[in-house]
């Protein structure tokens, strides 16, 4: 199996929220969270946080955050307006995998099989190699790591991973933060299976 490397955690190419269809209504991802949010805390206004390599990538780092910030919205959260102090920081990170599969990385196990046929005067078996092809597969996977603005203390971890024959656009992206926060902010049982709407995010 051979394993192409398209983006590294923190790090995003806009093109690989743009282009691809994941052809369906929703998505399905793999959550786990963790964290210790105080109890009665409102979840109050939020920045994002640049690392040093998503500054270097403004334009990416960007579109990384509108693909967020529905998702946040959705669970209580409200930018901080400019000059506004945020309660909250958050910092994401996307990593984005493709998969190639071929026949010969294990002959005695591709999805394949034999033929048998007759050739000639002999009457008998003889046998043809012969496979399916199998499409590359993407994999998924968007974090956000919430922090008190004050104390610098983390507060709520979550991340959420999938899987297609397709790459992610900005609406699959967005649905996959989407997930992450569902269930905020309870870490609940980790990892599990999440379902939201694929929306494309606001422009």
């Amino acid at each position: 199996m051979k394993r192409r490397p398209l983006l590294a955690l923190a790090t995003l190419a806009g093109a690989a929220l743009l282009a691809g269809c994941a052809g369906l209504d929703t998505v399905t991802s793999d959550v786990s969270s963790f964290g210790d949010w105080p109890a009665g805390r409102a979840p109050g206004r939020f920045a994002f946080e640049r690392l040093p390599s998503q500054q270097a990538q403004a334009e990416q780092a960007a579109t990384l955050e509108k693909a967020a910030a529905r998702a946040l919205a959705k669970a209580g959260f409200v930018p901080a307006a400019t000059g506004e102090e945020p309660d909250v920081l958050v910092q994401l990170g996307a990593r984005f995998t493709r998969t190639t599969v071929s026949p010969w990385d294990d002959p005695l196990w591709f999805s394949g099989g034999f033929g048998r046929f007759h050739r000639g005067p002999w009457i008998g078996p003889a046998w043809s190699l012969s496979w399916t092809y199998q499409p590359p597969r993407y994999e998924h996977e968007v974090a956000l790591l919430l922090r008190d603005r004050a104390s610098g203390k983390p507060l709520y971890e979550t991340r959420a991973a999938s899987d297609s024959i397709s790459r992610a656009d900005g609406a699959t992206v967005a649905a996959m933060f989407e997930a992450a926060m569902a269930d905020f902010p309870r870490p609940a049982l980790s990892p599990r299976r999440v379902t939201v709407p694929r929306t494309p995010p606001a422009p």
